[in-house]
């Protein structure tokens, strides 16, 4: 048992006096709780300008209120009323377990209304309203316009912590005050018994004022000198006794035994201001000197580690009352009145919180000017659309999953309705994140070291991208599996991914929502052979599945005897998967702690409820800047990052380009680019930094200097990808609805995939791919284009690429490179060469992406979306190649089928194309 335990036992209560939002995102606050070392919170203006001006632990939450336009006060508000409900949510459990004897959280009224009744009354009654929570305590300063204050919302039914008691005469004013509300109460036949107040009665101040007087009559030598010398640290304590002593004679008066036969409780002595200011006092003086029964101690955090560590617990607050009394008597002798002090603290209590506010709001005022700085000249028209989407409940619509939000459209509205199951995965995937966890105890003890992913679009972006941020170590440090992904058909990818690792030392992880994705297919049955030939019938022992129940993967999964099968939500579309199984299977495999996870995504998402205002509402405001954005021009969703979270954008491509590029509308997400000068970028840019490490802030605020806006996201770990991943699904279904697509189709994508299945069955019969014939070759490389292109033929294929080019690129447009090469380190790098080099000739946005990998990322948005896209598709002969068992056809095939069908489908839609046929696999042709 701690020493707040043995406390509690006594009758005293241990609460807080602190809060911040990092305690309660983080757990500690929970632990302390769970610990039995504290009962309770209480908080003030100077705790929260602490809180809020000291730390950046609310930029995040500050942000979207300011891009609102809300006021400093409002934003205030509302993040002080977030904390206190969230503690006091944390609190309820030993609210109920206490009936009510603690578990309170206190949030004190504007300091700026001590002296103003009526403002006071009226601003506890909305606090009260707003909070919601019946473990709240509503804090009024005891001044004598608070005490009428305290009396009438008494009546009212709140519960009152009531603040700045110094003196005993206020004290008892005080105390008259909660039992004249009750009286009310009564006299109105209204209950009383679910009513509770605590008396905040500071007392380390006192010293504080009193001791440097007193010290000044011991410098003097007088005659006075030693009764002075004998009073130094005495004061306070004796104020606090003399105090629990009025305290008992009311509460033991048949005026209150009359109201306790109606339920009243007592209202209990706080002690307050407990903190030793004087080093040469001990350090926890003024909690083990006030020691009584029904009495609560509110402590700062230095002063309860103090007292857990070394605090003697025994009841002391009673004892040597008469000292207590003669220590007044001798305090008046020497000339000092305990008037005037206690008069002075009020005073200089009420302007400390007063400036402590005023503080407060200039800190939030200048934060709240660089967030709106970051929006540029999107600023007020993003204040006008917050206004319409507040007018049509775009939040509510959103959770009520009302497809009219998006669309009239009959098919599309069945569609929606069974695809927003994301919106609680959060919660939901607690209940089976467990069963994840332990397939990476299961590999660890069957010696398996790597997993190989074969998965595309949703399936495989997620899990990828969690990797290369996390890394593979769990939380403790021990070594976890080294997870790769295949998403591409290229026969020198799907070899490099089969070299990788040995295959008794991995676990493949067949992924598939639908259960009949081709390349996952392909990928299975060239792996499968594989692990049969060296592992025989144990060959099931190193596959599990993910996909949705009843599919045909399922049914595969069975019959070969897989270690495990993990359901999908059929509820939840692939790019909306991350925090499902899909996305927590191989996080877990690769160490990620799943509770930290969906925690972090939890807070999230509690942030994006309906019952936020929409000002306040993360990702509601994300997604209205993307669509206001969208309106305004600025189509190029432009992603920034730190080395550390550098992969991320490629799962963002996915939602974004997927979601919102149809009907011939689109966000164009632009991720991995290379920079160029500031002045360079063309007005069609909204730029995004998800800040690490902060080695992009100085090209950041150049870009602010040249006039775009850029939005900044801090990340602090890989485990904030948890609320990262809500955060921008909920901003995608916004702006969707902005731009009236509907978010959860794909209704381009199809086209591709039939167009492929036709031309393998064409190579099947014919014996081979139906082509289209090159319009020349330059250097051993052919050249194609669509009726669009007119190609321009010179010395290189640089130079012919850029003349082309030229002829069709126009201020706005995209540039999209799309390789059905081998997806490695050296292609990147090489293809990223490519991307400065347009970037340096076109001044405007460019994209790069692999195929058939972005068939299932950016594929969709390519055909349904603007027609500002051109299209510069890269294929390669190669000399490696071979057979998918089972299909009849080669990787090789495949991966050519899949070009030409996307070709063919970008000249359907009259894109402008051109493709280049290297001699070989070899993307540093382009730029020599």
């Amino acid at each position: 048992m701690n020493t707040a335990e043995e406390l509690f036992q006594l009758g005293q209560s241990i609460w807080y006096d602190n809060i911040q939002r990092r305690l309660l995102n983080n757990g500690e606050l929970e632990g302390m709780i769970k610990r039995h070392e504290i009962y309770g919170v209480t908080s003030n203006p100077s705790i929260f300008q602490n809180a809020i001006a000291k730390t950046n632990d609310y930029d995040s939450a500050l942000k979207p209120m300011a891009w609102a336009g809300w006021s400093a006060s409002d934003i205030f508000w509302e993040l002080a009323i977030e904390d206190i409900r969230a503690a006091a949510d944390l609190f309820k459990p030993l609210f109920d377990e206490t009936s009510g004897g603690d578990g309170y959280v206190s949030l004190e009224v504007n300091p700026m209304l001590a002296h103003d009744a009526e403002g006071t009354y009226r601003q506890a009654l909305e606090l009260w309203k707003k909070v919601g929570r019946e473990n709240l305590m509503i804090k009024i300063p005891a001044t004598k316009e608070g005490i009428g204050a305290i009396k009438k919302c008494i009546a009212d039914g709140l519960n009152i912590n009531v603040t700045l008691i110094f003196s005993l005469e206020r004290y008892q004013e005080v105390i008259d005050a909660y039992l004249a509300g009750l009286e009310q109460r009564v006299q109105a036949g209204k209950p009383i018994d679910n009513i509770a107040s605590v008396a905040s009665f500071f007392v380390s101040r006192v010293d504080s004022k009193v001791d440097p007087q007193l010290q000044k009559i011991v410098d003097a030598a007088s005659a006075k000198s030693a009764v002075a010398a004998k009073l130094l640290g005495k004061i306070a304590i004796s104020n606090g006794k003399l105090a629990y002593e009025i305290f008992k004679k009311n509460f033991t008066s048949e005026r209150y035994q009359k109201l306790a036969e109606a339920g009243a409780r007592l209202q209990r002595p706080l002690w307050a201001s407990t903190s030793t200011k004087n080093p040469s006092y001990r350090d926890v003086i003024y909690v083990e000197e006030l020691v009584g029964s029904d009495t609560v101690n509110t402590v700062p955090p230095q002063t309860l580690k103090a007292f857990l560590d070394h605090g003697k617990v025994k009841l002391t607050v009673e004892n040597a009352l008469s000292e207590a009394h003669a220590h007044f008597s001798d305090l008046e002798s020497l000339g000092i009145s305990m008037t005037t002090v206690t008069d002075e603290l009020e005073a200089e209590g009420v302007k400390s919180f007063a400036d402590a506010f005023t503080s407060l709001l200039a800190t939030i005022q200048t934060r709240s000017d660089q967030a709106v700085a970051e929006l540029g000249t999107l600023s007020q028209s993003v204040k006008q659309e917050v206004s319409q989407l507040e007018t049509v409940n775009a939040v509510k619509r959103l959770f009520d999953v009302d497809p009219t939000f998006w669309t009239e459209d009959p098919a599309g509205q069945k569609e929606i309705k069974i695809r927003c199951n994301w919106l609680n995965a959060p919660w939901t995937s607690r209940d089976t994140y467990e069963e994840y966890e332990k397939l990476l105890s299961y590999c660890r003890g069957q010696k398996i070291t790597h997993a190989l992913l074969l998965g595309m679009g949703g399936s495989s972006l997620a899990p990828e991208v969690m990797r290369l941020i996390h890394g593979f170590s769990d939380e403790e440090g021990k070594s976890a599996l080294d997870l790769a992904i295949l998403d591409s058909t290229d026969p020198l990818q799907v070899e490099a991914a089969f070299q990788r690792s040995a295959v008794e030392h991995t676990l493949y992880i067949v992924s598939s929502k639908s259960g009949g994705t081709a390349e996952v297919n392909a990928y299975f049955d060239f792996f499968w052979a594989k692990a049969e030939e060296k592992l025989g019938k144990k060959a099931g022992e190193h596959f599990v599945a993910i996909t949705d129940p009843g599919t045909k993967l399922e049914t595969l999964a069975e019959d070969r005897h897989f270690h495990q099968i993990f359901a999908g939500d059929p509820m939840v579309g692939g790019r909306f998967s991350a925090l499902t199984a899909f996305g927590l299977v191989p996080a877990a495999l690769v160490g990620m702690d799943l509770e930290k996870l969906l925690a972090h995504a939890q807070i999230t998402a509690s942030q994006c409820l309906p019952e936020v205002p929409f000002g306040a509402n993360p990702g509601a405001m994300l997604g209205t800047i993307m669509g206001t954005a969208w309106k305004a021009g600025k189509d190029k969703l432009t992603v920034i990052t730190d080395t550390d979270w550098n992969s991320y954008g490629s799962w963002l491509e996915q939602l974004i380009a997927e979601s919102s590029g149809k009907l011939g509308k689109g966000i164009v997400p632009i991720a991995g680019e290379p920079a160029m000068a500031a002045d360079r970028y063309q007005k069609d840019r909204l730029f995004v930094y998800l800040r690490s490490t902060g080695e992009q802030e100085a090209f950041c605020a150049s870009l602010r200097q040249a006039g775009q806006p850029v939005l900044e996201f801090t990340v602090a770990s890989p485990y904030d990808l948890g609320g990262q991943f809500y955060l921008w699904e909920v901003a995608t279904a916004i702006a969707c609805a902005m731009l009236q697509v509907n978010a959860f189709d794909q209704p381009d994508v199809q086209d591709n995939k039939t167009r492929t299945v036709n031309k393998i069955a064409g190579f099947k019969k014919e014996g081979k791919l139906a082509d289209f014939a090159p319009a020349f070759e330059v250097a051993g490389t052919k050249f194609f284009a669509s009726q669009a292109v007119s190609l321009v033929s010179e010395q290189s294929i640089q130079e012919t690429l850029l003349a082309s080019l030229q002829k069709v690129v126009q201020a706005g447009d995209f540039i999209a490179i799309n390789a059905y090469l081998p997806r490695n380190a050296q292609s990147e790098a090489e293809l990223t060469q490519l991307r400065q080099l347009l970037l340096k000739k076109f001044s405007c946005a460019t994209t790069l992406g692999f195929g058939p990998r972005f068939l299932h990322s950016t594929g969709q948005l390519h055909k349904g979306g603007p027609k500002s896209g051109v299209f510069v598709q890269i294929t390669a002969d190669s000399s490696l190649d071979f057979d998918i068992p089972t299909e009849g056809i080669t990787f090789g095939t495949l991966e050519r089928a899949q070009a030409i069908g996307d070709f063919e489908a970008l000249e359907a839609r009259g894109r402008r194309v051109i493709r280049i046929q290297l001699p070989r696999p070899d993307a540093s042709l382009l730029v020599k």
